[in-house]
């Protein structure tokens, strides 16, 4: 087997292809040779040695990646709902970019006949993320009308196409007019491209009452302004703070400090008084809720079956080029998701 290990945190370099002998499942485990690893920005805050869970729940070296898709070339003992050659995808919660891999079987999912091995590997981390903030958190209705930041990426498309299906008005917000389209795509029924156009005053004008639910994964540079356009009872989702890191892959403590101290505290007794909340969502602390996460892939795998959902736009890189899909998705140009073909 082949995969990408972190000895300790750093720049792209630390991402070394490293090759060992193939694991045995054990009991209660499948083993999956790997067609495509899903990318995700988080994979790159914990190439930094930011990511808290990364720490927390796995500690270095580390082998990065939250998702993948591929074959199942054996099952352990007391596995009965799995065979030889079946098409999955799984969530990993680390140890994703890798040629093979053993999983419990309870994180493996049947891959739909209309996705191919690159498209599912792209679906768990981004469509779970989005699934559990609308579906948990926010609890969509028909009339609502939400604000997505960085709507034609991973789980921004995502939080469109699940607004779309819940019949939301989805006001998508860009950074570049090449994404347009994609946002559109996705769902948004308008798109804001904050390159060309005042993100606040335009977002004001589609939304002069405010918004029942805004998704930020920017951190510091829009959180105060999110909060800021909410409606009464409305909810603010964040899930990241992309604002604050490196689009080189080199860390600037000194500007990360200031960010922390700019950073929006937001104040319990004004939250009563508008009755407008703070929520956050970090998948990766969601590992011990198994259930959960499974009846929210159930759900999501069942309606890419039937066509309500799709995949994203995929861009993908071979296993070895780990590094440049890092390095492209920290620089804020891309859209869909990036996967790694081993």
């Amino acid at each position: 087997m082949r995969r990408i290990l972190i000895e300790k945190p750093g720049g792209y370099d630390t991402l070394r292809l490293i090759e060992e002998p193939d694991r045995v499942p054990q009991a209660g485990e499948v083993a999956i040779a790997v067609e495509a690893c899903g990318v995700n920005y988080a994979d790159s805050i914990v190439r930094m040695g930011l990511y808290a869970s990364a720490k927390a729940l796995h500690g270095y070296p580390i082998t990065p990646g939250f998702e993948l898709a591929g074959q199942i070339t054996a099952v352990g003992d007391d596995v009965v709902a799995w065979k030889v050659g079946d098409p999955v995808l799984a969530l990993t919660l680390f140890g994703g970019y890798t040629s093979h891999i053993c999983l419990a079987a309870d994180r493996v999912f049947q891959r739909p006949a209309c996705l191919d091995p690159a498209q599912a590997a792209a679906l768990p981390t981004v469509f779970l993320t989005a699934w559990f903030m609308v579906h948990q958190q926010v609890h969509p209705r028909p009339d609502q009308t939400w604000l997505v930041h960085s709507a034609a990426g991973g789980v921004g498309s995502a939080l469109a196409q699940l607004g779309r299906l819940a019949g939301v008005r989805v006001i998508g917000v860009v950074g570049s007019e090449h994404k347009i389209a994609s946002a559109a795509a996705a769902g948004c029924a308008e798109v804001i491209d904050k390159s060309h156009e005042d993100l606040w005053a335009r977002a004001a004008a589609l939304a002069p009452l405010g918004y029942d639910a805004v998704f930020d994964a920017n951190g510091v540079s829009t959180l105060g302004q999110s909060y800021a356009h909410l409606a009464p009872m409305g909810k603010l989702l964040i899930y990241g703070f992309a604002s604050m890191l490196p689009r080189d892959g080199h860390l600037n403590w000194l500007r990360m400090g200031w960010d922390w101290l700019r950073t929006p505290r937001f104040n319990p007794l004004h939250m009563t008084q508008s009755n407008r909340s703070v929520l956050a969502c970090n998948l990766s602390f969601l590992s011990a809720h198994a259930s959960l996460l499974s009846e929210g892939m159930q759900w999501l795998l069942q309606r890419f079956d039937d066509g309500q959902l799709a995949a994203p736009p995929i861009v993908r890189y071979p296993l070895a080029r780990a590094a440049d899909a890092q390095r492209a998705i920290e620089s804020g140009s891309t859209v869909g998701k990036l996967v790694l073909i081993p």
